[in-house]
């Protein structure tokens, strides 16, 4: 994985929060450790690798020492690192309860990487660990803090496309590597869904506020590719929400990268394309007068997750993605799964209001 070292150092800060990063895979060598470089809350105090070697190259890169790096082995003595405060999860999904529970025990908050593990009955095991612990838990669903989506979802909300009726949401990928854990269905829990997926099904709840009434769902697993031995290689579902309004998701790992949002209302448009990339996300809201793309800031998501979380630590308050809004998307994918084997339609539990598992509403950049 190729460094970053020339990235700007933020200015230290007395009250920034030390995070330690379980896993040093391409999420976080390309993304999450830089993020963190130019955070205004938060930094790197730790990294936690199987590979040493790989640990003390990054951490030279990035001003820490062969004392900050850990194996899996040692992860328990973080617990005596007081300048860690949080740790981010960054491991296949099977791992993620595990490592949740083991930070809880010490003490430590948790960010948490999405899917929040592979199942409900998982994911709401931790949220209690956390919770008994003392500890704050977050999902790092990462498009709940853009400027672009919190301005899509007030549009959405704020009436300018007149009553709700439709959404459409697709996100698919090509997974070429037969042997990625993401193609295992132990350490995975699916396929394109809960990976690629649950980007349409978190976005659709976070732009409406609402959660589904019912889900319906198909899929394909082709027999004769080997990369499909276990887990699914496309899915359709559609999600049934209060007052008649429909969404639609797409999602594979057999696609040429596609990333969009479409909402259509009575009187206007929402369309996102794309809509759940790292960069370059793009909006463009039609209200019957015309198109209208806001200026808005290409900020760095991971960042603004970091810092997010790093802010409710010194308040002492609920994320606004906390551990209980990963569960309700763990529900629904689990519905989804049994919809397409039964081939029908799942009810789940009436939730009524908006935004009823998030917390804390972050602070956006662009926004009121």
């Amino acid at each position: 994985m190729p460094l970053k070292p020339d990235l700007p150092h933020p200015e230290p800060q007395q009250r920034r929060v030390g995070y330690a990063i379980v896993g040093i895979g391409e999420l976080s060598a390309d993304e999450l450790i830089p993020a963190a470089r130019t955070s205004e809350h938060a930094y790197v105090a730790a990294l936690v690798t199987s590979d040493s070697q790989k640990g003390n190259a990054f951490a030279r890169a990035y001003d820490l020492t062969e004392e900050d790096v850990y194996t899996y082995d040692r992860f328990e003595e973080l617990k005596d690192r007081e300048d860690v405060e949080a740790v981010y999860i960054v491991l296949p999904n099977r791992l993620h309860r595990e490592y949740v529970e083991r930070a809880a025990r010490m003490g430590k908050h948790v960010l948490c990487e999405k899917p929040l593990s592979v199942n409900a009955e998982d994911a709401q095991a931790m949220v209690e660990a956390c919770r008994a612990a003392g500890v704050l838990l977050m999902t790092a669903y990462r498009c709940q803090y853009t400027p672009q989506h919190w301005a899509a979802r007030e549009a959405v909300q704020g009436g300018k496309l007149g009553p709700v009726k439709l959404l459409d949401a697709i996100h698919g990928q090509v997974e070429e590597d037969p042997e990625a854990w993401r193609l295992r269905r132990d350490l995975a829990g699916g396929g394109p869904l809960p990976d690629v997926g649950i980007y349409c099904l978190n976005t659709i709840r976070f732009v409406l506020g609402l959660e589904p009434e019912w889900v319906f769902a198909t899929l394909h697993q082709p027999q004769d590719d080997p990369r499909f031995r276990e887990v699914e290689e496309s899915m359709s579902f559609m999600l049934g929400f209060p007052g008649g309004v429909i969404a639609n998701g797409l999602t594979s790992y057999g696609t040429q990268k596609t990333a969009t949002l479409r909402v259509l209302g009575e009187q206007g448009t929402v369309l996102m394309d794309p809509a759940y990339t790292y960069q370059g996300l793009s909006l463009t809201i039609s209200d019957g007068h015309g198109d209208f793309q806001p200026k808005l800031p290409d900020e760095d998501q991971f960042g603004l997750e970091m810092d997010h979380f790093a802010e409710c630590i010194r308040a002492g308050k609920t994320p606004w993605t906390p551990g209980e809004e990963g569960v309700q998307d763990h529900r629904i994918m689990d519905a989804l799964y049994e919809s397409a084997r039964s081939g029908r339609v799942v009810r789940l539990d009436r939730i009524e209001g908006r935004d009823v598992f998030r917390g804390e509403r972050p602070q956006v950049p662009g926004q009121g």
